[in-house]
Parts: structure tokens; C-alpha cells; sequence
């Protein structure tokens, strides 16, 4: 359903800071499938809290361009940035996160507590904004986050903005665990990565430049994670069990291949 009143979104595919008087849900539907549905195309975009504001954006065009039509409908977009946009919102002002498939459905995540996972296993990680490739490591995701957002090292960004993966057997032997449900391109590379990173003094090591296939929902494992030097946010992916009795219909549409 719509609403009357303005959201502030942050969207991370694409990135841009976006205000809207459509609900969550609505706004996920427009922004997957376009203004009468002919694009199609996976988003994910985090709710602003509404009494944010910063000088970095041209907040005060919002009361005058985010206004019903002529004709009553909401207004749908008002862009408010395009670029750098999640390194200039704290954390702190963040809420749900909305995941949306390719055809228009969208899952709301909460913000939760972070509780670290097993030691000593290897991850992958799938980055989604400033910056998305793949990656793997043998940081845990907060570490991680800490790794990637140290001005100190030679290659770093401000914030980030990624998710966890699932490795299978690889997560704890990349030389001998099975690969055969593993669904990512170039399987044999992925391999070859983590047996550098477990035999090697390295602690993260590019896998893919760019993700051709999208967001891989149904590979997620603990959830989706947004963070820098101070601050760090985690949002938990249900469980298998809680999609196919909570989420059916958004997990269904999850599975099918993109439409772009």
C-alpha cells in the first residue's frame, strides 16, 4: 500500500538516496520493475531515518518536489544523490533493510544483535555498495568490516556494504570438501582462492570484479552486514525454515533466475 507520508531511501543497487511516498513495499515493486513494469532487475535499499538530514544533500527540495500528481498518486521518486551516498549516512541513521527480486517482491530485515560464528573457517562475501565484487576471507564479517574501512591499508573504502555466503565443505577444507552444490561460476577458481588464502599470510583475496548473476538470496548464510571503523550493523537472514513458512511467496520469487 502506498503512503501519505515521505520515506527517505538509501538504495545500494543502484546506489542513490532517493525520496518517496511509497510504502517499503511499493517503492521495492517500482524500483525492481520500473514504471509499468518493462525492466526488471534486483534492489536493495535501506530505510533513512526521516529525521536524518545532513548538508551533504539537498534535503529541503523534498517538501517541495515529493507531492502527489495532478491526478492524486504519489509522488514515487525524488532523487537526492546518486554517488558516495552510503559513505556520507551514518550507520546509526539506517534502519530495515528490503531485499527485492527481480520481479518486484520485497523482505524486510530487522536490524539484530551480532553474534561471531565459528573460528578458524574461511568466508565469502559478496559486496554490494561502494564497491561489489566477491571476495573471500578468513576474517569473520566484523573483522572483516574492520579490514576493509582501515584508511591504513593501501586499498580501502569508508563503509560497506555486504553479505555472507555460503561455502559449504570448502569453509573448512578448500582442498578436499565437496563443491558439488555449490551453484557460483568457476567453481575451480573459487577453489584455488581459498587454498592461497589458507596457505598464504593474506586475509582477503578478490574472487570476482563484478557479480553477473545478481544477488545470490539463496546462498546467504547469517545475513547482510553495513559498517566502518565505528559502527557495525547486522541483518539476520531467516532461516530456511522460517522462508518456507513466513516468506513463501518472496522466496519463491528468490529462486527464479534474473530477469535483466
Amino acid at each position: 500500500m502506498t503512503s501519505s507520508e515521505t520515506h527517505i531511501y538509501l538504495s545500494l543497487i543502484p546506489q542513490a538516496l532517493v525520496a518517496s511516498m511509497l510504502s517499503p513495499e511499493d517503492f521495492g515493486s517500482y524500483y525492481a520493475l520500473g514504471e509499468r513494469g518493462r525492466s526488471h532487475g534486483q534492489a536493495m535499499f535501506f530505510e533513512v531515518d526521516p529525521d536524518f538530514r545532513s548538508a551533504d544533500f539537498p534535503f529541503e527540495i523534498v517538501a517541495e518536489r515529493c507531492v502527489p500528481t495532478p491526478t492524486g498518486e504519489p509522488k514515487k521518486s525524488v532523487y537526492l544523490s546518486i554517488y558516495r551516498v552510503l559513505s556520507r549516512i551514518p550507520v546509526s541513521a539506517l534502519g530495515k533493510l528490503h531485499l527485492v527480486t527481480a520481479d518486484g517482491n520485497t523482505l524486510a530485515l530487522s536490524r539484530e544483535t551480532y553474534t561471531p560464528g565459528k573460528p578458524g573457517q574461511l568466508h565469502l562475501y559478496q559486496e554490494f555498495c561502494p564497491i561489489s565484487p566477491m571476495v573471500v576471507s578468513r576474517l569473520d564479517p566484523h573483522d572483516f568490516c574492520r579490514f576493509i574501512t582501515n584508511p591504513e591499508q593501501p586499498v580501502h573504502v569508508p563503509r560497506i556494504a555486504f553479505s555472507e555466503l555460503e561455502l559449504g565443505e570448502l569453509a573448512d577444507s578448500p582442498d578436499q570438501g565437496n563443491s558439488r552444490d555449490l551453484p557460483y561460476r568457476y567453481l575451480d577458481h573459487l577453489r584455488d582462492c581459498l587454498q592461497e588464502l589458507a596457505s598464504e599470510d593474506k586475509e582477503t583475496k578478490l574472487v570476482q570484479k563484478e557479480v553477473p548473476e545478481g544477488v545470490y538470496y539463496r546462498m546467504v548464510k547469517g545475513g547482510f552486514y553495513v559498517g566502518d571503523q565505528s559502527d557495525f550493523a547486522f541483518y539476520r537472514f531467516p532461516s530456511d525454515a522460517e522462508l518456507r513458512s513466513t516468506h513463501w511467496r518472496w522466496w519463491r520469487s528468490a529462486q527464479i533466475p534474473r530477469l535483466a
